[in-house]
């Protein structure tokens, strides 16, 4: 049995339906270039954390996390708070 696009969106008719398998496409052409950025940011993560480490610092500055936070708390509300506190924790202890 073949899905159409309208069962497979839920859309109602053709036209949504296609509306939204578009929009789709975008959304996973966008995820994809953030999780690319997320892997970048957690490799010059890395190199700031072997940096603060071999110096004789630790591994994660709060103060600077508490900044990053705040960021993104103001960028994108309470959710942003969320989104930031895993990707610091994808960005920790990679060393």
């Amino acid at each position: 049995m073949t899905t159409t696009s309208t069962e497979k969106t839920g859309a109602r008719n053709d036209e949504a339906a296609a509306l939204i398998g578009d929009a789709r496409e975008r959304i996973d052409a966008l995820d994809d270039r953030i999780i690319g950025l997320i892997q970048e940011r957690m490799a010059v993560s890395a190199v700031i954390q072997e940096a603060r480490i071999s110096s004789g610092g630790r591994r994660v500055n709060l103060a600077r996390e508490m900044e990053v936070l705040g960021h993104f708390r103001d960028a994108l509300g309470k959710p942003g708070t969320a989104l930031a506190m895993t990707m610091l924790e994808l960005c920790r202890g990679r060393i």
